[in-house]
């Protein structure tokens, strides 16, 4: 539920906070220095204080939004009103622009007010939320409340207030999330039809009357001989995820990606077509700004240098040598675990040992998920500084690029090894792979390797939805409470030392959560992360539609909330797209295609069993009455390996089981010399085959929905069209006037 926030209506535009310092120190100097700036360039100010802190109102002159309408042929036409010749947003926008970028001159250096911020001569600033805007009241009664979970966002208002890059988001989230909607119910469909085939795959049959079947050690030290028929749940829970329906599925999200894109730009168009923004040129409002701040500005020219950009590319080159070892570190961690639960006294333990260890090395990794993030953005920063882009869409967009860059490789390259090295660089009995040359790596189990990447994907994606929306909302929500709390008591007062109860709205929105330039890219970025767990491996975990489907109606009213009632107001900023987050989807979708059809081809068993099947079966022949075609699959996709060419590291505990000769693995080896079976060969062939298929058939699919979609619908460009002939009226209009008006002197000067 929102919380109830009074705020006084008052016409000041933005408040700088800071803290009481002696009038003779440098922060006290800086700040009456900044003030003297902004009243030589006409601006008005307050200043209030309260005993913690001192509040400064800013409100700026009307002249530089006539300069703004005039330089830009008023931009805002059809949302002004008759006190400001622009719209509200854009009112903030002019002035957060011109306090940021004004600058004074102290002991020779010069400084502004970002600079100032950073060395607590003021402590914030920021725009206000007021109490009788309507257009903030209707997104209170009508967008944040989760009552209203199920109805159509008020777009429209969102931008009033917001501005166009939030309106966009919110747009872009609304989408997003009824096409999951789509993707969802497919992924249930595909759920379910394992389900309904839990018990009755022939697969999990024979793993589980495999009571004879004595499976080689999963340690050197003391692990024993193990019966195959252990793992017959885990047979059955692989089957869920590993069944006919997973090829469809991941056919149908490739396609499903495409569409969703195609689809966006149609919505996008749709909702931009009103806001006048298809002409707008970043470059020329932000030259606008400057010359309304300073007419005597020197422009700051585009730079380029192939030494910076070597730099970056090293640089990030680095970072993701870095993460990639880290997740070298997690397979490290797994393999020591499994050793350690397989001798574990806990007998529940010893025989989920490799299941534990998957899972815990699952947590273990959304942790480091967690504390990279923050790393990852502190490098990225760096980074883009070095690059030195000229507008703020150029900065942000190199930022959005790195950072996402290195998210996606901290989140997704221990999803890589389990689901394309797990079980296949690990060697063999006898002559297993060892990390410095004692711990073995991690083996699959013997009904694949898929079940192990649906449980990293699913505890990675329940813990980082579940965890960051309480930390989202609810950390905010209590810091707002505790700040509160604090100051209920406290009375704010004027430079006379009067109550000053007009200026109290300052101080409630000072207690909201503070906002920063890039929180908007937090939302965004959290999102395309999601979007990318939902495409790249769904072949593994189909209800990660489903997941993200929930987590996503949950999200828009917690964002809604979050920005309207827990956080000061956003900074509005002008966008007619949702900028390079559009290529970054684009490039996951690519990317979710090549995945998906590993995923099927060397991850899943859906190759091995069609070889199978139509190879080595009992069906090959073509004799299919009373025969279970996959009869014998699970023994032929095992290897025998004669237990006296067991390496010396290997000791075997023979408590349970004794005179073992041989003992079975998961692979197509011969038991003469262990060298790849032609079995395998066939397998490898038919992977790859289907690989190259696969994707040709699917990136075809992608073209052609991408050709048949038209970005932009008739309705709008038929819009657009009629608006640029009105414009050229209204031209012509314009210049027959200045034409008539010119006249009557050109007969003044005419000698008849």
């Amino acid at each position: 539920m929102c919380l109830c926030i009074s705020f006084q209506d008052i016409n000041w535009d933005y408040v700088l906070v800071c803290k009481p310092t002696s009038s003779d120190s440098p922060e006290e100097q800086k700040r009456q220095h900044y003030i003297s700036v902004l009243l030589k360039k006409g601006f008005k100010t307050k200043k209030v204080r309260d005993g913690k802190v001192t509040f400064y109102g800013v409100r700026a002159p009307t002249d530089i939004f006539h300069k703004y309408v005039r330089l830009l042929h008023n931009p805002d036409k059809g949302h002004t009103s008759i006190e400001s010749p622009v719209s509200p947003t854009s009112r903030i926008r002019i002035v957060h622009f011109i306090l940021h970028n004004t600058a004074i001159l102290f002991r020779g250096k010069e400084e502004k007010l970002q600079d100032l911020i950073k060395t607590q001569v003021f402590e914030a600033a920021f725009p206000l939320h007021t109490r009788k805007d309507q257009t903030r009241e209707g997104l209170k009664k009508k967008w944040a409340r989760w009552r209203d979970i199920i109805y159509v966002q008020p777009i429209e208002e969102i931008r009033a207030y917001y501005g166009e890059k939030v309106a966009l988001y919110f747009a872009w989230l609304g989408w997003y999330t009824i096409m999951l909607l789509y993707a969802a119910v497919v992924g249930l469909i595909v759920f379910f039809y394992g389900f309904v085939h839990f018990d009755n795959s022939q697969i999990s049959q024979e793993i589980c009357t495999a009571n004879n079947t004595l499976m080689c050690p999963l340690c050197d030290q003391n692990c024993p001989y193990w019966p195959l028929s252990d793992t017959c749940t885990y047979a059955k829970v692989t089957h869920l995820f590993d069944n006919e329906g997973t090829v469809f599925f991941a056919m149908f999200m490739a396609v499903w990606a495409t569409v969703f894109l195609e689809l966006w730009k149609r919505a996008r168009a749709n909702t931009v077509s009103g806001w006048n923004l298809y002409n707008w040129d970043e470059d020329e409002e932000e030259l606008a700004l400057e010359l309304i701040n300073d007419p005597e500005c020197t422009i700051k020219k585009h730079e380029h240098s192939y030494w910076r950009s070597m730099a970056v590319l090293l640089g990030a080159a680095v970072v993701i040598a870095v993460l990639i070892g880290i997740a070298q570190a997690l397979v490290i961690y797994r393999v020591v675990v499994t050793v350690s639960f397989v001798r574990s006294s806990w007998e529940f333990l010893r025989e989920h040992a490799n299941t534990a260890a998957v899972m815990s090395g699952a947590v273990l990794h959304y942790l480091t998920i967690v504390i990279m993030t923050k790393v990852n953005r502190v490098i990225a920063g760096y980074l883009c500084n070095l690059e030195k882009p000229r507008t703020f869409t150029e900065r942000e967009n190199s930022f959005t690029t790195k950072v996402f860059t290195f998210q996606f490789v901290t989140h997704f390259s221990s999803l890589f090894y389990v689901a394309f090295f797990l079980g296949r660089i690990n060697g063999y009995p006898g002559n297993y792979v060892r990390i410095a040359g004692q711990w073995r790596l991690e083996e699959c189990h013997p009904s694949g390797c898929i079940t192990d990447l649906f449980i990293q994907m699913c505890v990675i994606m329940v813990l980082k939805q579940t965890l960051s929306n309480c930390v989202e909302y609810l950390s905010p929500y209590f810091s707002y409470k505790w700040r509160l709390m604090k100051d209920r008591r406290c009375r704010v007062h004027g430079e006379d030392g009067s109550e000053d109860s007009a200026a109290e709205c300052w101080r409630t929105n000072y207690r909201l959560g503070a906002v920063h330039v890039f929180s908007l890219f937090d939302e965004f970025l959290e999102m395309v992360i999601q979007y990318s767990f939902t495409t790249i491996f769904v072949a593994a975990f189909p209800l990660a539609p489903v997941l993200a489907f929930l987590n996503n109606v949950l999200e828009i009213r917690l964002d809604a909330i979050k920005m309207t009632c827990l956080q000061r107001r956003f900074v509005p900023r002008k966008a007619n797209d949702i900028g390079i987050w559009l290529q970054v989807l684009e490039a996951v979708g690519v990317l979710a295609v090549i995945t998906n059809g590993l995923v099927i081809a060397v991850t899943s068993d859906f190759i091995p069993r069609l070889i199978y099947l139509y190879v080595y079966g009992p069906c090959a022949n073509g004799n299919t009455e009373g025969i279970n075609c996959l009869s014998g699959y699970v023994d032929s996709s095992l290897s025998v390996f004669y237990t006296k060419d067991f390496e010396d590291l290997t000791q075997v505990s023979r408590s349970l089981y004794t005179n073992v000769t041989e003992c079975r693995y998961r692979d197509y080896r011969s038991a003469a010399d262990y060298s790849f079976s032609t079995q395998f060969w066939h397998i490898f062939a038919a992977r790859l085959g289907f690989l190259i298929v696969f994707e040709h058939v699917a990136v075809c699919i992608k073209f052609v929905a991408a050709l048949f979609v038209p970005d932009i619908p008739q309705r709008v460009e038929n819009y657009n069209l009629d608006m640029k002939k009105q414009h050229l009226l209204e031209e012509l209009r314009y210049k027959a006037h200045t034409c008539v008006t010119y006249t009557p002197n050109m007969s003044y000067s005419s000698p008849h």
